[in-house]
């Protein structure tokens, strides 16, 4: 994929760590996201709705998809950040939010995506000294949530500061 803009070659990520409002706020905030959309990916069931989701029947885990540009910003900056937005201990939770759509996981695009994501989570394991619960996956279809959870936070005043 090419950003018209830069002439660049994009990439994707996909993250999943607890409710994706706050997850896509982080993100979107990045220099070198393009883009950050809200939306459900992981489970079985085609085309989910939020309700379905919520039910914690679908398997979809609420993540967020961005389109970055790799020469502003590396797939290890967006995994750093990502170890420091969430909990990575917790399996299916964050914060008061419970269910496998709560989970934290990594879905990869490429090979060098799986092998950094492994790295990466074998790292912070070492530093937390405590077993990490992110599953990390082959990226599948993403769908993404209906408009009302689109930039949620931008919409509703909410600002969000990248952890440092």
């Amino acid at each position: 994929m090419t950003n018209a803009k830069s002439g660049n070659a994009t990439q994707t990520a996909t993250f999943a760590a607890g409710c994706f409002w706050s997850v896509e706020a982080t993100f979107a905030s990045l220099p070198g996201v393009i883009e950050a959309v809200s939306g459900y990916t992981g489970g079985r069931t085609e085309d989910p709705t939020y309700r379905e989701v919520c039910t914690d029947t679908t398997g979809h885990a609420e993540a967020v998809q961005m389109t970055f540009d790799p020469a502003k910003i590396s797939y290890q900056q967006l995994l750093d950040v990502f170890w420091k937005i969430h909990n990575p201990t917790l399996e299916n939770r964050q914060g008061p939010d419970i269910g496998s759509q709560y989970r934290s996981a990594i879905f990869t695009h490429s090979p060098e995506q799986e092998t950094q994501a492994k790295a990466s989570r074998d790292a912070q394991q070492k530093a937390l000294q405590r077993q990490i619960a992110t599953q990390i996956e082959p990226a599948g279809t993403f769908y993404p949530a209906e408009d009302y959870h689109q930039r949620y936070y931008a919409r509703h005043g909410v600002s969000r500061q990248v952890p440092v």
